[in-house]
């Protein structure tokens, strides 16, 4: 197998925004926070984090703050990925030079890219600098999927390391395994499918979920790995209404909502996303009470 970036679970991070700004003050309590508790990674400027609102100059500037806040006690992860190839290169090259530890890569979206069209632009991609690259297919939101052949020819190229699947096709999941063995790192980009991906040799989840709950996610997969098969599948059941939940509307609405509640960030998020409809943050403040969370 290549480098491994992490093993466990990496936050897909929210990020603390004002109408003008990167709240830096609650990022960085954020951070330190998810450290503390024992988060084995953390994503910045990924889905979760609203890397598409942010300026160029705000995503740049969060990937460093991130860097030098961590100050290697974790892997960081940046999310590097646009439908701009030259631009993803830009962002990666930038990141490697920040320290980031890898780069989080989503499939191009709205351009609805060819599988010739993926695998040229991810191998650009990864030639442009040594930092990791983490493949990121979440077909519901670029409208293109990488599919298992596509995975076994990325797999050749020496700084592609790892998947973020979130597609949620477990038979596709299980022929890309087939194909590429150890050759990438698989990590579940859904937090309802964990133990289902680690069942398949998977390393992990990139998760919303452990935002909110990062301890008791990482538990999920520690007990796992310690072979605890049944106690993982347990904790996967018991924050299965949470998750639905945090996933009720669009991501990052809901989860930035719950983070707002817990004191971490204001509830605001960019047009064209808005605040939580209220029926929905009624259901998840309901089901983050049932799961300990003081809100």
């Amino acid at each position: 197998m290549k480098k491994i970036v992490f093993k466990g679970i990496a936050t897909a991070l929210i990020t603390p925004t004002t109408p003008d700004s990167v709240d830096y003050e609650k990022f960085g309590k954020l951070i330190d926070w998810q450290i503390e508790e024992g988060i084995d990674g953390l994503v910045i400027c990924g889905t979760s984090g609203e890397s598409s609102t942010l300026t160029d100059k705000e995503h740049r500037a969060a990937i460093a703050f991130a860097v030098e806040r961590a100050n290697g006690r974790i892997p960081i992860i940046a999310g590097t990925g646009s439908n701009e190839t030259s631009y993803a290169i830009e962002l990666t090259k930038a990141s490697a030079s920040y320290g980031a530890d890898a780069a989080l890569v989503v499939t191009p979206y709205y351009n609805k890219a060819t599988q010739k069209g993926l695998i040229r632009t991810y191998n650009e991609i990864a030639d442009c600098s040594d930092l990791p690259i983490i493949l990121y297919n979440v077909p519901s939101r670029t409208g293109v999927n990488i599919e298992p052949a596509t995975y076994e020819e990325l797999a050749k190229h020496e700084n592609i390391v790892g998947i973020k699947e979130a597609g949620g096709n477990i038979s596709k999941i299980v022929e890309t395994v087939a194909r590429v063995g150890d050759r990438l790192a698989l990590y579940s980009g859904n937090d309802d499918q964990i133990v289902p991906l680690l069942s398949m040799g998977g390393l992990g989840c990139i998760s919303v979920l452990s935002n909110v709950l990062p301890k008791q996610t990482c538990e999920i997969t520690r007990r796992w790995f310690a072979g605890d098969t049944a106690g993982a599948a347990e904790l996967q059941c018991r924050y299965y209404n949470l998750i639905a939940a945090l996933f009720c509307e669009v991501n990052p609405i809901p989860v930035k909502a719950a983070m707002a509640t817990m004191g971490f960030c204001d509830d605001y998020l960019r047009l064209p996303l808005t605040s939580m409809e209220e029926p929905n943050r009624q259901r998840l403040l309901n089901e983050m009470r049932k799961v300990g969370i003081n809100v």
